[in-house]
């Protein structure tokens, strides 16, 4: 049974909250039609709900959206790690459960898709649909040794040590050199996290599987990917879409991986839609 009540209300561009789910308190913010469709978003590992800004516009006027600072990152506490997905997971259901939201639609990219993965193979009867932005279902074994360096690299010299380098795994050069102010603010919530927080939900990355699992998710989902993204490949997204039985694939031109702030317009031409014909 996930325990939960609101400790924090204030408002920004929407309603920030702060829920306790069992010892820790998670942040999470509501906005949009109140009428409409719940929405609910997860962010990349090294960022916060405010990656999913570039969206709201978009999304506010019909679906009613709640976002949320996974565990160990933004405005959430950060509780000694490590993390497993199906920890952050729970934290998703305790801010639905908070708002008494029975059901909603899933938005996850990166390691937002990993939880969101585990939420459909555990709380099926609780989305209505999913989409699954650059994100992957299995670790392989050779990726093991890249999430140690990275590991003892934060621990090491902070997670300031790798900025650059997850920047251009995160963004085409094309995108980089664009000195955009949305891609400027991804920069800032990567230096603004947690190295323990960051570090804590690598381990649960590192554990990611549910490959063989995923025939068992019957809503419909739709993958999104950057043709370039070195972090999630485009192999990845093929592999989950050949195993789910009600999936539909996007890949999008001259975006890696935070896709949906490198290339807004074609994310959102594809989330809206999708959204729409499951609504």
């Amino acid at each position: 049974m996930v325990s939960y009540f609101i400790v924090h209300l204030s408002r920004q561009n929407g309603t920030d909250m702060k829920i306790k789910n069992g010892s820790i308190e998670i942040n999470f913010e509501c906005s949009g039609n109140k009428n409409g469709p719940v929405v609910v978003m997860a962010h990349s590992l090294g960022c916060n709900l405010h990656m999913w800004d570039v969206q709201m516009p978009m999304l506010e006027p019909d679906y009613y959206v709640i976002r949320l600072d996974m565990r160990g990152h933004g405005q959430s506490d950060v509780p000694p790690g490590p993390y497993t997905l199906e920890e952050l997971a729970d934290d998703v259901i305790a801010v639905m459960d908070s708002q008494n939201i029975d059901k909603a639609h899933w938005v996850g990219l990166s390691v937002g898709g990993m939880i969101g993965q585990s939420l459909l193979l555990r709380y099926p009867q609780r989305f209505i649909s999913a989409v699954l932005a650059d994100s992957a279902s299995f670790q392989p074994e050779a990726a093991g040794p890249i999430w140690d360096a990275r590991i003892k690299a934060v621990r090491t010299n902070g997670l300031s040590s790798i900025v650059d380098a997850t920047m251009e795994r995160w963004f085409t050069a094309a995108g980089l050199a664009s000195n955009s102010s949305d891609v400027s603010a991804v920069r800032a919530q990567l230096e603004a996290t947690s190295d323990d927080g960051y570090v804590a939900c690598c381990h649960a990355i590192m554990k990611l599987n549910y490959i063989d699992q995923l025939p068992e998710i019957q809503v419909p989902v739709a993958l999104i990917v950057g043709a370039e993204d070195i972090a999630t490949p485009v192999a990845g997204s093929e592999a989950m879409h050949a195993k789910l039985p009600n999936s539909q694939l996007a890949i999008l031109d001259n975006a890696s991986h935070i896709s949906n702030v490198e290339q807004v317009e074609a994310f959102n031409n594809v989330l809206l839609p999708f959204l729409k014909s499951v609504s």
